[in-house]
């Protein structure tokens, strides 16, 4: 499977939205009418979602083990409790998660994907590449759920290789 398929269910969203900043680079998508389109913003509300976007970074590091400076993981749970959420029930019983508000702004619909996620396990996988210059979001895929490097054969390669040259002096 390739190490840079996207995250299952809700949590592509989240991925997607994450990843629409090269940290590299400095290139922001959000930037773009293309861009805010993939997550039907208006131009007014990127400042929002960049907001959004960087407390879920946060909390993606701290999935991968990176302690998240002080004060910055409340930023998340500030941003979600503004997007209530409910439980429907569909006809054959099954219970879900859904937004309060309809149609549901980006936040509801992260805040929908946290929970399905949390309920199903699978939100703590959800995690930030170890690279500083990189921090892009993956899904660990792995079984042991360790995965360090968004990918082995760039960033992986990229640390290993400068752990190398350490040696070598």
């Amino acid at each position: 499977m390739n190490e840079r398929d996207s995250a299952p269910g809700g949590l592509a969203l989240i991925e997607a939205l994450v990843n629409t900043l090269n940290v590299e680079t400095g290139a922001d998508t959000l930037d773009t009418a293309d861009g805010r389109a993939e997550f039907a913003l208006a131009e007014r509300d990127a400042p929002a979602a960049r907001t959004l976007r960087e407390a879920l970074r946060t909390v993606c590091l701290a999935h991968a083990g990176h302690r998240p400076p002080d004060g910055s993981a409340s930023v998340l749970d500030r941003l979600l409790a503004g997007a209530p959420l409910r439980v429907t029930v569909d006809a054959t019983g099954a219970a879900a998660l859904r937004p309060v508000e309809e149609p549901p702004g980006l936040t509801a619909r992260v805040a929908a994907a946290i929970a399905t996620a949390s309920a199903d396990g699978t939100w703590d996988r959800l995690k930030a590449c170890e690279a500083a210059d990189c921090r892009c979001v993956y899904y660990d895929r792995s079984p042991a759920g360790r995965r360090r490097w968004c990918s082995m054969s760039v960033c992986g390669a990229r640390a290993k290789m400068r752990t190398y040259r350490a040696k070598r002096g």
